[in-house]
């Protein structure tokens, strides 16, 4: 094939990366600048790991849009956001089994066929490992990719592509990483998650209520935090928010420590379960990321999202933290609750109930930065081991932050 785009390894990452979201989560591409940050440097599929920053993914993107490789465009819906989409398959005029393969070829560096198949399963269905061969061949003939000679040990030989050279062998990647696609939960589109989300905690909302509204007495630490903003809410006089309340309990208990709070999820189930345990307070039917400012004051003292990020993707969380930051009072805190680690945990039943849901669990280091970047200061972060007397499997993260003045 005559003139063959000649990539650095950058550039066949992003190229890489957009092919791969835009099959696998096509409701969600083309992708953000953020988002196509996260999906070059996640920790599965991906060989080496790496750690581009922003500025290098931006200025990559530049590079491949002058030689006509990317199209940058704006969102069609909402916020106007820039928008990276590859052009690399119609310059090359790939069927949709050569994209597959290159695809992954660009990701992982050279591959034996039955590696190809395996990795290429939610990319293209191929038969078996002699399809795989056959494509190879006929991408071969247009130049596109090269069988290596075999390897001392090894029963298959491996094929590269031919559009600039690998990553060399060996090359450092991040250390211990554990395998995880935290944008893997919007395969079909953020609506069609969110769906799942209210349809399950609706599910399982009297049963959830039942479970934990007294869980605060036999969680010394979580009360210790929930006093802190309690204090900080009297002392400033504003009213605070907990967004993703559940069935009231948290808000319930600021609310009986004198603090002016209201309540708000996304569940009807979970926010009728809240209004008849507890008559007394405030708790609406909302979506976290479209928080607005309290109808009583300019802002709120505190934003509470007590466990309520747990089913978003990595690539939402910035606009989430950015939504919960931007209406509070000057000097206002946020708090947030979440599982820490790195693992998607899939459930499909939960209470006795038959729920699809999944549980997205995040690190410190990916976290803390977003908060920083809202623009928010004096963050302190805390890590909790699992309690092994309530069940719980997963470490707990606890950050806290606050709104300059």
């Amino acid at each position: 094939m005559s003139d063959l785009p000649v990539l650095d390894a950058e550039e066949q990452r992003v190229l890489g990366s957009l092919l791969e979201k835009q099959v696998t989560v096509p409701a969600s591409y083309p992708l953000s600048l953020n988002a196509l940050r996260t999906a070059c440097n996640q920790t599965s599929s991906r060989e080496p790991v790496t750690d581009y920053d922003e500025q290098a993914v931006e200025r990559v993107g530049r590079r491949l849009k002058d030689r006509g490789l990317l199209r940058i465009v704006w969102s069609a819906t909402g916020r106007r956001t820039l928008k990276y989409h590859q052009a690399l398959d119609e310059v090359l005029d790939l069927a949709d089994d050569e994209r597959a393969l290159l695809t992954v070829l660009l990701l992982r560096g050279p591959q034996a066929p039955g590696e190809l198949r395996t990795r290429t399963d939610r990319l293209h269905e191929f038969a078996d490992r002699g399809v795989v061969e056959q494509v190879l061949r006929r991408m071969a003939e247009r130049g596109l990719v090269r069988e290596l000679p075999r390897r001392g040990g090894e029963r298959d030989a491996r094929w590269r592509h031919l559009l600039g050279e690998p990553p060399a062998e060996g090359a450092p990647t991040a250390p211990s990483a554990p395998a995880v696609d935290r944008d893997s939960v919007l395969a079909a589109g953020a609506e069609a998650r969110d769906e799942r989300v209210r349809a399950s905690y609706d599910a399982v909302a009297t049963a959830y209520a039942d479970s934990l509204l007294t869980e605060l007495a036999g969680l010394p630490f979580e009360t210790w935090l929930l006093g802190r903003v309690a204090e900080h809410a009297r002392a400033t006089g504003g009213p605070v928010v907990e967004v993703g309340c559940g069935p009231g309990h948290v808000t319930a208990h600021l609310a009986a420590a004198g603090v002016d709070a209201t309540g708000l999820d996304l569940s009807p189930g979970m926010v009728a379960e809240a209004r008849r345990r507890f008559p007394g307070g405030r708790y609406e039917v909302g979506d976290l990321r479209r928080l607005m400012r309290p109808t009583t004051a300019e802002g709120w003292a505190a934003v509470l999202g007590w466990y309520s990020l747990i089913h978003l993707a990595a690539s939402e969380l910035p606009a989430a933290v950015a939504a919960l930051a931007r209406p509070l009072l000057p000097g206002g805190w946020l708090v947030l609750a979440m599982h820490a680690g790195a693992e998607v945990a899939h459930h499909d039943s939960w209470f006795d109930a038959e729920i699809d849901l999944d549980f997205v669990y995040h690190e410190p280091a990916d976290v803390v930065p977003l908060v920083e970047e809202a623009g928010l200061i004096d963050v302190e972060w805390y890590r909790r081991g699992a309690l092994a007397h309530r069940g719980e499997t997963s470490e707990r993260l606890y950050v806290v932050a606050r709104k300059p003045i």
